[in-house]
């Protein structure tokens, strides 16, 4: 099982709208997760970003007409269709729903949709209310009848000023929908998943609170990774800028105490629980009630957080298998072996957040995979999204070799 997308040929359709400059870092995503990708540009999409920029991108003629003389592939539709892994269409307007659902083909990538018999994921993109217009709600109905992935476009801003649903869905949204329709098992079915994600704040004043520079982004990929292999899962999450994955239930937490509740009510009926996030160790003892005020020398009172983890550990039956992380700056694997030791949990996943280029806030891993029964396994480095993956994959790998815990709870 793996996140990346190594060597498979994808179609890339874009259409006019807006939100097709969108379209620029979702190759950019797809190509750098290993996809060989060819852009397919409607019409009117040329109005908006032309054929340069993608072909720059993508390595790889753009697509834009079916009789177009200085291309050998313009006429090779059907041949493109039968060699993609998948086609992506983003941003898709209603009138492309609409030609989609009715089989109509006047152009390259409507033509490319009608020979198709790989997975097609649809982003839409469109203004106004036209999302919730009886045409186009009968035409999504129709795709999603025939198996065609249509996304749900975001609500926010729009071109006309308006605020409502129809924002183009995050690049994160359809690469992950993407990746969901390219995996052929989903062999987390059936398991109850918890995983956390990102720093908590812990207030010093109203306005100040203590922190760490944990993204979050690990937790989300490995939310993202075990709901696309089947897992019913929950993701507790601190502040982040990221977008939570639309298959997981998110809760929203600021404080290790909000965190540690939240974890404790869903981990009771989890089969894995897997704590990526980064909670502060230490809080406020008496933290002030206004705005503390002036320039001088100031000492904060601490005391320690919860031991979320290791309560988890505590509590947890035989049937739950418990992922932990450390985040380490030097002598990493001695740390990371007696950390998993005092917490007393399964497989302990450390990386070397002194470097710059993997751990916090980058899109990079490099990680250690030690579990309780002596083993242990280093992961290159590789996009975060690939080592949410391989973590899963060493869980399941663990359960089948120590089958206590396959028993669900």
């Amino acid at each position: 099982m793996s996140s990346t997308l190594d060597g498979r040929e994808l179609i890339l359709g874009v259409t006019g709208s807006i939100a097709a400059y969108k379209a620029v870092y979702l190759l950019r995503e797809l190509t750098r997760r290993g996809a060989r990708v060819t852009v397919c540009l409607s019409e009117h999409a040329r109005e908006f970003v032309g054929p340069l920029t993608f072909r720059t991108l993508s390595g790889r003629p753009v697509l834009t007409t079916l009789f177009d003389p200085q291309s050998d592939a313009a006429v090779e539709h059907v041949a493109l269709a039968e060699q993609a892994a998948a086609v992506v269409v983003a941003p898709a307007t209603a009138n492309l729903l609409a030609k989609a659902a009715h089989g109509i083909a006047d152009d390259f990538l409507t033509t490319v949709l009608l020979a198709a018999r790989c997975p097609v994921v649809v982003a839409p993109a469109m203004d106004g209310g036209m999302w919730q217009h009886p045409a186009v709600v009968a035409n999504v109905a129709t795709l999603r009848a025939r198996g065609v992935t249509v996304l749900e476009p975001d609500t926010g801003a729009l071109a006309s000023g308006l605020n409502a649903r129809g924002r183009l869905p995050e690049v994160d949204s359809i690469v992950e929908a993407v990746l969901g329709a390219l995996t052929p098992t989903r062999d987390l079915a059936g398991e109850r998943v918890v995983v956390t994600a990102g720093p908590t704040r812990e207030p010093i004043d109203p306005v100040r609170y203590i922190s760490n520079r944990s993204s979050g982004r690990m937790g989300y990929a490995l939310a993202a990774a075990a709901a696309r292999r089947g897992a019913q899962v929950t993701l507790v999450s601190g502040p982040t800028a990221l977008t939570p994955p639309a298959a997981a239930g998110f809760v929203p937490v600021q404080t290790a105490e909000e965190m540690r509740e939240a974890v404790l009510h869903h981990a009771q009926r989890a089969s894995i629980v897997i704590k990526a996030a980064a909670v502060a160790d230490y809080r406020m003892a008496h933290p002030a009630e206004q705005k503390i005020k002036g320039k001088r020398d100031l000492t904060l009172e601490l005391t320690p957080n919860p031991d979320i983890l290791a309560e988890v550990a505590a509590r947890a039956g035989g049937g739950t298998f418990i992922v932990g992380f450390a985040a380490e700056t030097h002598d990493v694997v001695a740390n990371a072996r007696a950390k998993l030791q005092a917490k007393g949990i399964d497989l302990l996943v450390a990386n070397d957040v002194s470097r710059r280029d993997i751990g916090f806030d980058a899109e990079d891993n490099e990680v250690l995979l030690i579990d309780r029964w002596g083993g242990g396994r280093a992961l290159p480095r590789m996009p975060k999204a690939a080592v949410a993956d391989a973590i899963l994959d060493e869980i399941l790998a663990l359960r089948v070799a120590h089958p206590a815990h396959k028993v669900l709870r």
